[in-house]
């Protein structure tokens, strides 16, 4: 569990998760823009850590210019109910904690 725990931790990587299981496989620069604030370098190595795990999978196609897709591999798609709990709990949270500021103040 905790050689999973080190990989899912690491800044932006659930981010990518979710992304690619709420939206689908996407090319890097559409990925990019859809997460917002993150820089290539950085994407570019998250990826491929999550690659080597086995999390996500490279489509490279050489047109011009070349096209280079992720997506999620049946292994990423496995972290669908944990990704899906931490979203509900996540909004559960948010909605408590708007409530209790709402209350105090």
């Amino acid at each position: 569990m905790n050689a999973l725990l080190q990989l899912l931790m690491g800044p932006w990587t659930t981010q990518i998760l979710w992304v690619l299981r709420t939206q689908g496989t996407m090319r890097f620069g559409v990925l990019q823009r859809s997460i917002g604030q993150i820089s290539a370098r950085v994407l570019t190595q998250r990826l491929r850590l999550l690659e080597e795990g086995g999390i996500v999978y490279r489509d490279y196609r050489p047109t011009v210019p070349p096209e280079v897709s992720y997506g999620l591999t049946p292994r990423g798609h496995e972290l669908g109910a944990v990704l899906d709990g931490l979203d509900t709990l996540a909004r559960r949270w948010a909605k408590e904690d708007t409530l209790r500021k709402h209350s105090s103040g």
